[in-house]
């Protein structure tokens, strides 16, 4: 994951945040320069990762490369922003929710499973328009509400594993009002 290349947008969110630091008084002049000029080399995100790893926590950092598995036992846990989503992401949610949204993720591959094990929790995705998500795990009293709306040769998010007692819910952003009105009306010739 950390050999993924970065983008130009990655390497302006790692600068945003080392100019706010120096601000802060948390980075010298040069210390600043010096990891600036190393943001503005980075060619993989691995690169962007250590240079703001000391200034704020991980929560917060422009770019998360993260591997580790999602669990929540009795929370709540969300990842949210630029992060990378590896090939196969393990959740696990007992009496707890687990929120991913993808809008600004980095999706490895174009078939990304989720090998979840839920017991009385919640699985809620937010996902671009364009992809796709099935929920192919062993079901037992768990709800399914996925309202993606996904494109023909886009990505596909697999939600396996095992769910008892819980809920999926999947959904795409809320289309504008003009696009909504406009499939609609679409739909009626």
């Amino acid at each position: 994951m950390r050999d993924l290349r970065a983008s130009d947008a990655d390497r302006e969110r790692v600068v945003a945040v080392l100019g706010e630091a120096l601000a802060d008084g948390r980075l010298t002049m040069e210390e600043h320069s010096e990891r600036t000029s190393r943001a503005y080399a980075a060619r993989t995100l691995g690169e962007l990762t250590g240079l703001t790893g000391d200034l704020i926590p991980e929560e917060a950092q422009p770019i998360l490369v993260d591997d580790r598995p999602v669990s929540v036992f009795f929370g709540r846990t969300r990842r949210d922003g630029r992060w990378v989503v590896p090939v196969k992401l393990p959740l696990v949610a007992l009496f707890g929710t687990v929120e991913l949204d993808l809008r600004e993720a980095v999706l490895q591959r174009r078939h990304i499973v989720l090998d979840s094990l839920i017991l009385g929790g919640r699985v809620r995705l937010l996902v671009p328009e364009g992809v796709r998500v099935d929920v192919t795990g062993r079901t037992v009293l768990t709800t399914r509400d996925v309202r993606a709306r996904p494109a023909d040769e886009g990505p596909t998010i697999e939600i396996g594993g095992t769910m008892i007692f819980g809920s999926v819910r999947a959904r795409a952003p809320k289309l504008p009002l003009r696009k909504r009105v406009r499939n609609r009306l679409t739909r009626r010739r």
